[in-house]
């Protein structure tokens, strides 16, 4: 299966259960990158367009670029009215975008499924002189019991599951090979999540790995996410250790 193909059946849910990114990182992006009205960003893998559209909220120029057309389609009928929106049916390797043209990269939750080499090559292109990438995830804090458990959960009845995000390991060496002379920096926002039963259950059949509905092990992933709900609970809500991580620099 393409990568791009990976979330074809999970537009709707992922819109409806995925979080957003907390006000201090779009703060931080707004403020580091000076971005005005007039400058415009790419968001690239933008998928049903979460960060896009915090990003056009700030009233910037933002071109999503998405290749599946199930998330893009989902991201266009909510974002449709937002004027300085725009959608492209591109993927990080070609964007289609024309050189020199965007002020900002931006890439979230996305970056561990693109071809690393050639996204490079890509940012390159089509990026302003000394513009940066920013790379983001909302991550599970992995030293959290509810984590490792519902970690074991994914292992047990979803073959695909590799870890979190994609298994990605997020190591200085791994960024360092991707930006301009090994150098980025680091940020670290508290991203807690709360969930009812339902937001919980919606949010793990998000992933990529979940089962669909007709897979054999649907409704025992199900029953076993709802039985960690209510171990973990709190008068019905429970609270997931997030961190969202950026890593920005230049390429």
């Amino acid at each position: 299966m393409k990568n791009a193909d990976k979330f074809t059946g999970k537009a709707s849910i992922y819109a409806q259960y995925r979080s957003r990114y907390p006000k201090a990182y779009i703060d931080y992006l707004m403020d580091i990158n000076e971005l005005t009205s007039n400058n415009t960003i790419a968001d690239i893998g933008s998928g049903t367009g979460i960060l896009t559209q915090q990003l056009l909220e700030r009233d910037v120029h933002v071109i999503a670029v998405e290749p599946n057309a199930e998330m893009r389609k989902t991201a266009e009928l909510q974002l449709h009215a937002y004027t300085k929106y725009t959608s492209v049916p591109g993927t990080a390797e070609q964007t289609t975008l024309p050189d020199l043209s965007v002020d900002l990269i931006t890439v979230a939750q996305a970056f561990h499924w693109f071809a690393v080499r050639l996204f490079r090559e890509e940012c390159q292109r089509i990026l302003t002189q000394d513009a940066n990438v920013a790379l983001v995830w909302n991550s599970r804090d992995a030293a959290s019991d509810l984590v490792q458990e519902n970690a074991a959960i994914c292992k047990r009845l979803c073959p695909p599951f590799r870890g979190f995000s994609g298994g990605i390991e997020e190591t200085p060496e791994r960024y360092g090979q991707f930006f301009k002379n090994g150098l980025y920096e680091y940020k670290q926002f508290e991203n807690h999540l709360t969930f009812d039963l339902n937001g919980f259950i919606g949010r793990n059949l998000s992933a990529s790995y979940a089962p669909h509905q007709e897979d054999v092990h649907y409704e025992r992933f199900v029953q076993s996410i709802t039985e960690l709900f209510y171990k973990y609970n709190k008068d019905g809500v429970l609270t997931m250790p997030n961190l969202t991580r950026s890593y920005m620099g230049k390429v």
